[in-house]
């Protein structure tokens, strides 16, 4: 072993090979960061273009006489002028607290 060690040859290509995974700018530790930015960025890319179809969706939906009617009654509770709108919450969906607390 320590033959190959005197060996001129043997050292350069250990230093080099050092020098190529950890000191150089091109290094193997960097290429392993790149790849998991990309995989993070190409799923964030997919998270979205799901999003975008979910909005055309909606807009699509909101394109119509029906579909602005219905928003505005479901989430603004908007009414015409002969109707009466009636909140109904049921139990489980109110907040409480508890007898602890």
């Amino acid at each position: 072993m320590l033959k190959y060690l005197k060996n001129i040859f043997v050292i350069i290509f250990v230093v080099f090979a050092v020098w190529m995974l950890f000191i150089d700018s091109n290094s193997l530790m960097i290429h392993h960061e790149l790849n998991e930015d990309i995989n993070d960025l190409e799923a964030e890319k997919e998270y979205y273009n799901k999003e975008i179809e979910k909005d055309k969706k909606a807009i699509k939906g909101l394109s119509t006489e029906d579909g602005i009617e219905k928003l505005a009654r479901e989430k603004y509770y908007m009414k015409k002028d002969n109707e009466d709108i009636y909140i109904i919450e049921y139990e489980d969906s109110l907040k409480t607290k508890k007898k602890d607390e």
